[in-house]
């Protein structure tokens, strides 16, 4: 590559061995995504689908060209990313990783009784799923005392789902019911019209008389919301189904998603949903115990796939789990093992920190994959801050030397030898190993759960001690997150700071969300003497060709939508117009693409700065104020929740991993935010797997020993140096790998 000049990077120009691991690293922000995603896999994904004709190119996802002077000798890219796996309720871990097909094809072939052919045992076909549920192993029922308030009339809101009651006052005005009775007045005949009738009614449309179909209110809305698929509608939709209606076990197959046929094949005792329901470990040892030798190839097949994902530790999962359930992390290491079976060689596959989520133990199992997909004879292009996956590189490539526009230069590649020589942010962290904290903070009081046995928490009863810095730790599936969840309804008052996304609306930035992008508007309108609704890309001041998003987006249906810079407004957002007003020379433009390290020396309002300097604070300094807030990461997400709950005393924080995507550098500078949490009258709980964090807390709960199953249980409570002994924790063991000896 020669010369990359995409979004922050400076001029760029590097070499990538082919058929090897690469992993890119640095600190957040300083342009690693924008080298390997925006440039070396859009590229690939550009050319590659310049293979195809002219009208089937009609149909493919449109990339640009990246910025740069020259990107050569590239193959196919398969990106790898930690965006959960798409679908509906149906997809499942089984299905998406084929498993449940080949238990499919092996039941066709050698269960007993013999029913059919594998789509006998699809609950996606008509041929397997239960005629009840139609395969999804629950039933939804209307609730008539929560869809109807019978103590109001039609015209009050007796209908208390708001897309039915508009229907309805339609009806009321036709004649066929007295819009202003109230229902629990109603004849037996009147309430059975209301809800099952079936007749034509005469109403007026555009002052004309049109004959409509009158449905009753239970059969609309079974047919609209209950024999059908709703996972396409809108999370508010969903909410308001949920609150009239009662979701249970499917009575018929009791969850198992098929029909009786399917659910009496039987190998060795076990039917097709018995397996389905077993985690990964324990599935696999029922599959090893089938000796027919028509299922042998089928059986080494299904035992293959079932050790790749223990190996990334997943073996807790079972195959029935929705893959909607699945964290980032954990969708990202079911689509790498998706790969391994793949028998295409010369690659290039790309992965976004992979080892997000994991215990260090499982972290091994993710290296162990990264070098089988290489040694298949391809090359693996990694992002990652992690130094035991940095370790297992054949090249590394280290962006930095800081964040933003502080960032976008290569500033060592070579061997990993080589970077503990670099004078760089990486070099330089990955010859330091934090010591274990000497002194403890005394809890000023203790915060019970008791007797938790949700999912596979085996009766746990632990006390977290107030006024401290706690940290749960314990291998993935072991339990942590179902305690924390007990443990918040317990404790109402807790702050919780997860991962979920700030704001999923396209038209949201770093800026509005913080409240920043009002007194900004205001400053543009006092200095300028113009109204402030000038001000807004949502309002008058959007550019009318892009409706102020700065990009244009193509929804592509079935795949995700495609977005491509406005070329009226040039990816600003604003009319021509608007970019004449400034302040202190800068327009409204310039102001949304500074960071917030750059706003805060900008801006002298003390409100705004104090906003700007908790997301400095809190490592978020090289995010724009005009950055989309979709395109944020999870633990970026977590962080900026986390800058709105600074300065509190007296209150109990809860965070999830805030390491996530964070840099080795950045380690100090959180726990330097959780100290002072803590310091300032604050109980911190964290769940973390990171070492140096379990190092610093002043109590471990770790939960284990395995996941899944095998996990559930509170393994060790006590101060990290105690945990040093503990023989029976994996973190411990971990935890003695990485003491620094003087």
């Amino acid at each position: 590559m020669t010369r990359v000049r995409e979004n922050n990077l400076r001029n760029v120009s590097l070499e990538i061995p082919k058929q090897q691991i690469t992993v890119f690293t640095g600190v957040s922000g300083a342009g690693k995504s924008s080298l390997v995603f925006d440039t070396i896999a859009a590229e690939s994904q550009r050319q590659l689908n310049e293979v195809f004709s002219t009208f089937v190119q009609n149909f493919l996802p449109s990339y640009g060209q990246p910025d740069a002077d020259a990107i050569e000798n590239l193959s196919a890219a398969v990106v790898i990313d930690q965006k959960p796996i798409q679908g509906n309720s149906r997809p499942t871990v089984g299905t998406i990783t084929d498993i449940y097909s080949l238990l499919r094809l092996l039941y066709s072939r050698v269960g007993t009784p013999h029913i059919g052919y594998s789509k006998a045992f699809s609950f996606n076909l008509p041929e397997g799923m239960c005629p009840e549920c139609d395969g999804l192993g629950e039933t939804m029922t209307l609730d008539l005392e929560k869809l109807l308030n019978t103590s109001k009339s039609l015209n009050e809101g007796a209908i208390q789902f708001s897309t039915l009651h508009q229907q309805w006052q339609r009806y009321a005005a036709s004649g066929l019911f007295d819009g202003d009775e109230k229902l629990a007045n109603y004849t037996d005949a009147e309430y059975e019209m209301l809800i099952h009738g079936d007749t034509v009614v005469e109403s007026s449309v555009n002052d004309e008389t049109v004959e409509l179909n009158y449905e009753g209110l239970v059969d609309t809305f079974t047919r609209r919301y209950i024999e059908r698929d709703i996972s396409s509608l809108s999370d508010r939709t969903h909410e308001a189904i949920d609150r009239v209606t009662s979701r249970g076990v499917c009575p018929l197959c009791d969850g198992a998603r098929l029909n009786q046929d399917a659910l009496s094949s039987e190998i060795n005792d076990h039917n097709i949903a018995q397996l389905a329901a077993m985690n990964v470990n324990e599935l696999m040892g029922v599959v090893v115990d089938i000796e027919d030798p028509v299922a042998t190839p089928i059986v080494s097949e299904i035992t293959d796939r079932l050790r790749h994902l223990s190996t990334v530790g997943l073996e807790y999962l079972t195959l029935n789990r929705e893959t909607s359930t699945l964290s980032g992390g954990e969708s990202q290491r079911i689509k790498m093992v998706k790969h391994l079976t793949s028998s295409l060689t010369d690659m290039t596959y790309i992965f976004d920190e992979p080892t997000i989520g994991l215990h260090p133990r499982d972290v091994r199992g993710v290296n162990e994959l990264l070098r089988e997909l290489r040694d298949d004879g391809n090359t693996v292009l990694v992002v990652e801050h992690d130094p035991d996956v940095i370790e297992i590189a054949d090249h590394v490539v280290d962006i930095g030397p800081d964040a933003g526009k502080s960032g976008g230069e290569i500033v060592y590649q070579g061997t990993v030898e080589g970077l503990y020589d670099a004078d760089t942010n990486t070099g330089r962290h990955m010859n330091h190993r934090m010591p274990i904290k000497s002194t403890f903070r005394q809890p000023t009081g203790q915060m019970t759960v008791a007797n938790a046995s949700r999912y596979n928490l085996q009766d746990v009863t632990v006390d977290i001690p107030a006024g401290v810095l706690t940290v749960i730790t314990g291998v993935a599936g072991a339990g942590k997150s179902t305690l924390l969840d007990v443990f918040l309804e317990d404790h109402p008052e807790a702050i919780s700071i997860d991962q979920s996304a700030v704001s999923t609306s396209i038209r949201s930035v770093l800026a509005t969300y913080t409240g920043l992008m009002d007194d900004i508007r205001k400053r543009f309108a006092r200095a300028n003497d113009v109204s402030k609704s000038l001000f807004s890309f949502n309002s008058d001041g959007g550019c009318s060709e892009c409706d102020g998003h700065g990009v244009i987006y193509t929804d592509l249906a079935f795949m995700d939508s495609i977005q491509s810079t406005c070329e009226v407004c040039r990816g600003k957002r604003y009319k021509d117009g608007v970019l004449r007003y400034t302040v202190r020379g800068e327009t409204i433009s310039d102001v949304l693409e500074m960071t917030v390290s750059e706003a805060v020396a900008f801006f002298e309002k003390p409100t705004l700065q104090r906003t700007l300097e908790a997301l400095d604070d809190v490592g978020l300094g090289y995010l724009t104020l005009g950055q989309s807030l979709p395109t944020l990461s999870g633990g970026e997400c977590q962080r900026i929740k986390l800058s709105n709950e600074l300065h509190k005393t007296g209150s109990v924080y809860v965070l999830d991993e805030p390491t996530t995507g964070l840099h080795m550098a950045d380690l100090e500078q959180l726990l330097s935010i959780l100290n002072r949490l803590v310091n300032e009258g604050n109980s911190v709980i964290v769940i973390e797997h990171n070492v140096d964090i379990v190092k610093n807390a002043d109590w471990v709960v770790d939960i284990g020993p395995e996941g899944g199953t095998r996990g559930g249980s509170v393994i060790f409570e006590g101060t990290p140096r105690q945990l040093l002994d503990a023989e029976d924790s994996l973190t411990g063991a971990y935890l003695r790998q990485t003491i620094r000896t003087t």
